[in-house]
């Protein structure tokens, strides 16, 4: 997901999507202990997507003060 995608995201559905993003990615890291992923990457970049909605998340609340 782009920054730009995130920045259009009201703060409750960002909120949302951080929770599902952050089950994705337990889910993934526990299948991929139990039988290897075709594509690893995908671990890495999931976690890069929840690190820039926290960062968007947190830039609102410090402009909300």
């Amino acid at each position: 997901m782009k920054i730009a995608e995130i920045r259009e995201l009201s703060t409750k559905e960002l909120l949302e999507r951080v929770d599902a993003e952050v089950a994705s990615l337990d889910q993934k890291k526990i299948n991929h202990s139990i039988s290897p992923m075709n594509n690893p990457a995908q671990i890495k970049q999931l976690r890069r997507t929840i690190a820039r909605m926290k960062t968007e998340l947190r830039q609102r609340e410090l402009n909300n003060k």
